[in-house]
């Protein structure tokens, strides 16, 4: 437009830890480090596990596997480039990989919460209408549900990365993130539209997390009616034991998920923002394998046994 020189932007600054006093800057290096190589090796333990143990290839397990693999790759997309700008000095991200990066985080994040939200049907299905689960939920359908939450992930993470970067940026090219968080990156947009932007994209992605929420809460409402009429109380215990494990990450997941989108827009010292934001991208996927393995029984028995196996093998 005329009378405006903008000069456009065709790559970012990752600000990141920059600003963090230098001599933190190995503890957390290590920390973050140890947290994502435990993700990776937990997620891993878990797929193999269910890979290697025939009892465990049913729909449950069938969707624990497909929730570790977005769970290793959610991590993959952010984590790495995060480690490596904390050692390097030079933080810039192109145009194209800050777009890319945006695409896969969202994808990623959002078939996570929709598979956590096709476990609490399968949990909903298990329990209240146990003579018609093998029914409604055969490999084929399983297969089907698990599609359809990737390729929905992968629709949402297109949509709003090509709004979002559809936007003109200039001026600043200074992300206030260690990631192309899209927040921090509608900061950085110029022209009429980005405020109408910034709303649909907030709106998109809250109503797309509690929308699962809200069908998850739903099957869970079933559930507990269902439990709750089961006359004895060792029945009740070992039938909601079989839910533990979900609600937990449930939990765990949509807490650290508001933490990040819902709190007040103070003036927050940005540090404490990037630290809020590694609750989400690095404690959230490294909880994930723990309480799994320790809050599934079933899981947990496999693992010890394979692990077992192994060794006795080895002749330790």
């Amino acid at each position: 437009s005329s009378g405006q020189n903008y000069s456009m932007v065709s790559e970012f600054i990752l600000i990141g830890f920059s600003n963090f006093p230098q001599h933190l800057l190995p503890t957390f290096f290590l920390l973050f480090l140890m947290m994502y190589l435990f993700t990776l090796l937990g997620n891993l333990l878990i797929m193999g596990t269910i890979w290697w143990e025939h009892r465990l290839h049913t729909p449950m397990y069938l969707f624990l596997c497909a929730l570790s693999i977005s769970e290793i790759l959610f991590t993959v997309a952010a984590t790495p480039r995060m480690l490596a700008d904390m050692l390097s000095t030079h933080h810039s991200i192109t145009f194209v990989a800050c777009a890319s990066q945006m695409f896969f985080s969202f994808m990623f994040g959002f078939t996570h919460s929709f598979l956590l939200m096709i476990m609490g049907y399968d949990r909903y299905v298990a329990i209240c209408h146990p003579l018609r689960y093998n029914v409604l939920m055969s490999t084929r359908d399983c297969a089907r549900l698990v599609s359809w939450c990737w390729a929905g992930g992968s629709v949402m993470g297109m949509i709003l990365t090509l709004i979002v970067f559809h936007l003109t940026f200039c001026g600043s090219n200074e992300i206030h993130h260690y990631g192309c968080h899209v927040f921090a990156l509608l900061k950085l947009a110029c022209g009429k539209e980005t405020a109408s932007v910034t709303m649909g994209v907030i709106l998109v992605c809250v109503t797309a997390l509690m929308g699962c929420l809200f069908l998850i809460f739903l099957s869970y409402v079933f559930i507990v009616a269902a439990i709750l009429r089961i006359p004895s109380n060792e029945g009740r215990h070992k039938t909601f034991s079989t839910c533990v494990s979900h609600l937990t990450i449930v939990v765990v997941h949509y807490s650290f998920a508001s933490i990040i989108y819902l709190k007040p827009k103070g003036p927050h010292s940005i540090d404490l923002n990037t630290l809020l934001a590694t609750t989400y991208t690095v404690f959230t996927p490294f909880l994930s394998p723990i309480i799994f393995s320790l809050r599934n029984k079933e899981l947990k028995i496999a693992i010890q046994r394979s692990f077992h196996r192994k060794f006795s093998s080895l002749g330790f």
